[in-house]
């Protein structure tokens, strides 16, 4: 429920974030543009510097603007990621050495850094989703993804380390081990030793983000995240990835199709 003021109207700090959110999307003020400050908005609504300081803090906390330090407050527009449950992880996708976000990011390229790869001891949730023991080996890679520039979605994945020894001599196994995996990814190459993911599971949960997430995706203050834990199986049942991904939950739009 919206807070009103004893006469029935709205807060004047929401009058004056709503006039600039018609600003914003009107076009008048547009990604990258300076937002009036705390001066400009005392001085043409007369009113105090925090109804001007709340009026700004309204647009920063639904993500229409950031605040540079020292600089001013800018608009901030971006048209959501439409993440396709469904269509990302298909096959076909994958299997023409294509990768999963060019399904995600459309024509709007997207850039992969950090890209970190070493062995672990398997954690009890990644141990319990790639039925293996508490403490056995694993591969871990983990990385970093933006869109037109913005952090929107870091990711860690876990293989069981007999996968990739299995057959560690062969090219396939190590490019799994590789900062850049090939086309296709890490899918296409566990297609390429017999062992390609043939069916996937996904838990998704929304939560507020530790302070760790909040810098690495540059969220702004009351920004939740959407965690995504996804384990890949071989047409046989056997799981042979774990992915634990953290999403900006402003910058994702997830669409998923059923047949009724």
């Amino acid at each position: 429920m919206v807070s009103t003021s004893e006469n029935g109207s709205p807060p004047v700090y929401r009058e004056i974030a709503e006039e600039l959110r018609g600003q914003i999307r009107s076009g008048r003020y547009t990604h990258g543009d300076r937002l009036p400050g705390e001066n400009v908005l005392m001085k043409h609504h007369s009113v105090a510097r925090a109804t001007a300081r709340q009026a700004l803090s309204v647009l920063i906390n639904e993500g229409l603007a950031v605040a540079v330090r020292g600089s001013g407050i800018y608009v901030r527009t971006f048209r959501p990621v439409r993440r396709h449950g469904a269509r990302r992880l298909s096959q076909e996708l994958w299997g023409s050495g294509r990768a999963i976000w060019q399904t995600d990011s459309d024509d709007r390229g997207y850039e992969v850094e950090g890209v970190h790869v070493d062995e672990a001891d398997a954690e009890k949730e990644v141990a319990r989703a790639l039925d293996l023991a508490e403490g056995a080996g694993v591969l871990r890679r983990s990385r970093r993804y933006l869109v037109e520039g913005r952090p929107v979605q870091t990711a860690i994945s876990y293989l069981p380390l007999t996968v990739v020894e299995s057959r560690a001599e062969e090219p396939s196994a190590q490019r799994i081990r590789a900062h850049n995996t090939g086309p296709g990814g890490v899918y296409a190459r566990l297609a390429e030793l017999d062992m390609a993911p043939a069916y996937f599971t996904e838990e998704i949960r929304v939560r507020m983000p530790t302070p760790e997430e909040s810098d690495e995706l540059a969220l702004v203050p009351g920004t939740p995240v959407l965690e995504v834990a996804r384990t890949a199986l071989t047409s046989k049942q056997r799981p042979v990835e774990f992915n634990r991904i953290t999403m900006d939950g402003s910058a994702y739009v997830l669409q998923y199709d059923f047949e009724a």
